[in-house]
């Protein structure tokens, strides 16, 4: 996002719980939960597909070969209830009717040696790859607003589903929100899209008067105005929704998992995978980094890059990028991957705690800006490192 200039606009999407990719990524994080809350070392790589009443598995899974059966054998009622907790009960993709499928076999060997730690060998990272973390001072969760009230109109849609069936809405939503920045900061709201699911016989009409107190909800005062362009349900009818309608991958919505384009991904998705995979820890470490700086005041937005390679312990290079610098950028990057053991993988999951049983809950509404949790749960979070930070400068 170009924060150089004076005015322009800037748009971000988000999608709910019930889009077809979103389910997906939801059952395959399910999967990673219930193999982390036998054994918190198990290793998980899930994928899931969804469509008209099919849920398959796939993937490598390794665990202690006595529990994996039980671990397996238990999936399907786990899978079923995840669903019926995202509201899926159409007769096109419903949480008892679905088939389902498990096709989840022993990890390679190949990739566990190189990630296993032996002798004088830490644990190597899980994959290649370039991690990105992003923060800005832009709101009060650091941000992108455009993606943070993107995914503020779904949350609340769906606690207003869940609260109140005879609204008429249904699982299946997106939404998107451009904003206009002057000076870097947001000022107003451009335009507004949110398309929903809901039952037969709601007019597009009907579900805008239904969905326009929610949405106002979200904005400062003043956002809104009367030259906002609204766009609800353009298309006109939503019946036919969800995996029924449209097929679900996981790992299909990086950018809604992330910052909303306003900031790079190195393109490796988080669902499904257990914090050995550096696509995931990495991230969460860059941008619980990240979120340190810009709350400590060093910068106003702060960009961070690390790159890794499979099997290999130390990471491949550290880049920061700071806008508005109160620091020596330079300094900084020295100091912060020391601040979480040098960013090795181990030290990644042992800082932030990943080795539980806490990413089901990841999977819709963004993997950032989220408040951290009693258990562990959003860890990466945290912004306990302020005061190390602003006392090193």
């Amino acid at each position: 996002m170009n924060s150089e200039r004076s005015r322009y606009l800037f748009t971000s999407e988000s999608v709910s719980e019930g889009h077809p990719d979103k389910v997906a990524d939801r059952i395959s994080d399910t999967v990673v939960d219930a193999f982390l809350s036998v054994h918190p070392y198990s290793r998980v790589a899930c994928e899931t597909m969804v469509t008209t009443n099919r849920i398959i598995l796939a993937g490598e899974v390794r665990a202690p070969e006595e529990s994996l059966p039980s671990i397996i054998g238990g999936l399907e009622e786990k899978v079923r209830a995840a669903i019926k907790d995202i509201g899926y009960e159409q007769d096109g993709f419903h949480w008892r009717d679905a088939d389902y499928a498990c096709h989840l076999h022993p990890q390679s060997s190949d990739i566990a040696q190189g990630v296993d730690a032996a002798g004088n060998k830490d644990e190597g990272a899980g994959d290649q790859g370039i991690m990105f973390g992003y923060a800005t001072s832009e709101t009060p969760e650091f941000m992108p607003a455009t993606l943070q009230y993107s995914h503020d109109i779904l949350r609340s849609l769906a606690e207003a589903r869940h609260a109140d069936k005879s609204l008429g809405l249904e699982p299946d939503a997106k939404s998107q929100v451009t904003l206009v920045y002057e000076g870097g900061k947001p000022v107003r709201v451009d335009s507004i899209v949110l398309s929903t699911q809901h039952r037969e016989g709601l007019t597009p009409a009907d579900v805008a008067d239904i969905v326009r107190p929610y949405i106002l909800a979200v904005f400062p005062e003043g956002f809104v105005d009367a030259d906002t362009r609204w766009h609800v349900n353009p298309t006109g009818n939503f019946v036919i929704g969800g995996p029924d309608g449209d097929c679900g991958l996981t790992g299909r919505k990086i950018i809604v998992d992330t910052y909303g384009g306003a900031a790079p991904h190195g393109g490796g998705a988080f669902s499904g995978k257990d914090p050995t995979k550096v696509d995931r820890s990495a991230a969460y470490a860059c941008r619980y980094l990240a979120k340190n700086v810009v709350a400590a005041g060093l910068a106003e937005k702060c960009t961070l890059q690390i790159g890794y390679a499979i099997g290999v312990t130390d990471p491949l290079s550290f880049y920061l990028d700071l806008s508005k610098p109160e620091v020596d950028p330079a300094r900084l990057e020295a100091i912060l991957p020391q601040l979480i053991g040098g960013a090795t993988p181990r030290a990644i999951r042992e800082h932030l705690g990943l080795n539980k049983p806490i990413y089901a809950r990841t999977a819709a509404y963004g993997h950032f800006g989220r408040a951290p949790e009693a258990d562990g749960g959003f860890s990466w979070e945290k912004t306990d490192l302020v005061e190390e930070l602003r006392r090193a400068f």
